[in-house]
């Protein structure tokens, strides 16, 4: 089987080398990175750009104002300095005036490119927000500013300047997301629906060809601005090459033949195969190949619903602090990770806030199964009054929600799991439909306010993030002060009082912080790790 999908995935691949006559995705090309995107890739239009799989394709084709580090700080791109004004709901930008969009006769005419300004910037953002549009980065600036027109102005070519409504300090952040990438206004009037197909940006890389759920390929921008420390031009690769085979494990051995030249995190079928249980690699893979670790932005949890109608019911166990609590308790989050995850992330007994991020809470549910116990009995409930409670999950996360129903049945909690498919699961936590369930967040961009908006009053589902429903004034109230605080370092006290807080009424219990695992043939360098799993290519080497 795997034979028949290999030769059939080589005749593609060759024809689509004669016919469009190209050079950049032939295996003897040693400067051109080849990966797998087993999720596949269903527009290149950055307004689009709500999954991992687009993001990544969007961060190679086009810029925004800003951009994150490595260490999630935010420095210049296409702006190349700014300013906040007016208590922070003025955003004043200064642009580079050497950023042009990739070259394309088709759009631009006879002088096949233009210079980006501050103009384009205002453009985008409009088509962000429109209805028209219906971007799902739409949120973004919602509740954010009060008309389009006001909010994005260009004073002039070099000038963009941001009016929210109210200081919000995580703006730059957001900025820094692909849905905020300039577009030209010729090539959407151009292509129109049709854009996702047609990418014009002005990033390191340009569309050459796309068969989609074939093959991706994108070639050097020989116009890019961005240079390296050393005043080289970036990018170094002459292109990026992108499959489309859907199994991860078929993926694998592409790898292990050096058909690819990395892989984003591992399937839990062959998982063991590679990675002991302390999570390194297994001795017949050392020195083939590297194992690549860091930090990522991702809460694994399970949730509970506080609506009034669940905490008003006398047959709903989960109504009460003490049981929620004890559920948190009754875990053992060290063992979960060493035979479930190969000891890849980190037990999380602390707040929602994800390790790698300033305001977190400290230490407050390690495992304590005697105290487990007791809770339960404060509650009034022994193994036999215990009432049965559902876990509900999803099918990748079955052995993760197994292990929790056995460490729960230690303690005393009767319970049972229901598996949905991710959709249907996603529209019934969104609709309030679900007691008890597994849910994770990765974060949209780097701060803590993102995991914290979860629990803001006013963020309740199905219009907001606030999936449990959960309402403090109290923590409405710090979070709002939060909102208007300019000083990072006095708004990250405020970030841990609220993770604090919010914690201490239980309804989330947090699992684990996950950290993102690659794995990296020994012929590339320059391809760095970071907390958002990104995927920035443009200062990768292929080296022999």
């Amino acid at each position: 089987m795997f034979a028949k999908m290999r030769t059939n995935f080589i005749a593609v691949f060759l024809f689509s080398c004669v016919s469009l006559h190209c050079n950049l995705n032939k295996k003897t090309n040693s400067n051109v990175f080849f990966y797998n995107e087993d999720a596949g890739i269903s527009s290149l239009d950055p307004a689009f750009s709500k999954d991992q799989s687009t993001i990544w394709a969007c961060l190679q084709l086009f810029n925004g104002l800003v951009q994150l580090d490595s260490f999630l700080h935010v420095f210049p791109c296409i702006a190349k300095s700014w300013e906040i004004t007016e208590g922070g709901k003025s955003y004043i930008f200064h642009l580079r005036a050497d950023v042009f969009f990739h070259e394309n006769e088709t759009v631009f005419g006879k002088q096949k490119t233009r210079l980006a300004t501050a103009h384009d910037f205002v453009y985008s953002f409009k088509r962000l927000v429109s209805p028209t549009t219906a971007s799902p980065g739409a949120w973004i600036f919602n509740g954010k500013i009060s008309y389009p027109d006001s909010a994005f102005t260009a004073p002039n070519d070099s000038t963009f300047v941001l009016r929210l409504i109210n200081p919000f300090p995580p703006m730059l952040g957001l900025l820094s997301m692909p849905y905020c990438a300039v577009v030209p206004h010729e090539a959407i009037e151009k292509y129109s629906k049709d854009i996702g197909s047609h990418p014009i940006g002005t990033g390191p890389f340009r569309l050459r060809a796309w068969h989609e759920g074939i093959k991706l390929l994108l070639e050097r921008n020989p116009s890019y601005f961005e240079k390296d420390e050393q005043g080289k031009s970036l990018p170094y690769l002459d292109g990026v090459e992108v499959g489309f085979i859907e199994s991860k494990q078929a993926a694998f051995f592409e790898f292990v033949k050096g058909h690819l030249d990395f892989m984003n995190g591992l399937e839990s079928s062959f998982k063991d195969e590679i990675l002991t249980r302390k999570g390194r690699l297994r001795q017949q893979y050392q020195g083939k190949f590297k194992l690549v670790t860091g930090p990522y932005l991702n809460t694994e949890y399970l949730a509970f619903m506080l609506d009034s109608a669940h905490l008003s019911d006398p047959n709903n166990p989960l109504r009460h602090l003490k049981m929620r609590q004890a559920i948190a308790y009754a875990i053992d989050r060290k063992k979960m990770l060493q035979y479930l995850r190969n000891n890849i992330g980190s037990g999380a007994v602390r707040g929602f806030v994800p390790d790698g991020l300033p305001g977190m809470a400290t230490e407050i549910y390690a495992y304590n199964p005697v105290k487990a116990r007791k809770l339960l009995q404060e509650v009034g409930y022994d193994q036999k009054t215990m009432p049965p409670i559902v876990i509900n999950t999803t099918k990748s996360y079955v052995d993760l929600t197994v292990y929790i129903q056995n460490q729960l049945s230690a303690v005393g909690i009767k319970s049972s799991i229901e598996v949905s498919p991710g959709p249907t699961h996603r529209e019934m936590v969104s609709k309030g439909g679900l007691s008890f369930f597994r849910g994770s967040w990765i974060a949209d961009y780097p701060d803590a306010e993102n995991y914290l908006s979860l629990f803001y009053g006013k963020n309740a589902a199905p219009n907001g993030p606030n999936t449990t429903r959960y309402s403090n004034a109290t923590f409405d109230q710090l979070y709002t002060q939060a909102m208007q605080q300019p000083n990072a370092e006095t708004r990250s006290q405020l970030y841990t009082q609220l993770d604090s807080l919010m914690m201490q009424d239980c309804p989330v219990v947090v699992l684990f912080y996950d950290r993102s695992i690659r794995l990296v043939q020994n012929t590339i360098a320059g391809l760095e790790t970071n907390p958002m799993n990104n995927l920035v290519l443009k200062r990768v080497k292929k080296v022999r």
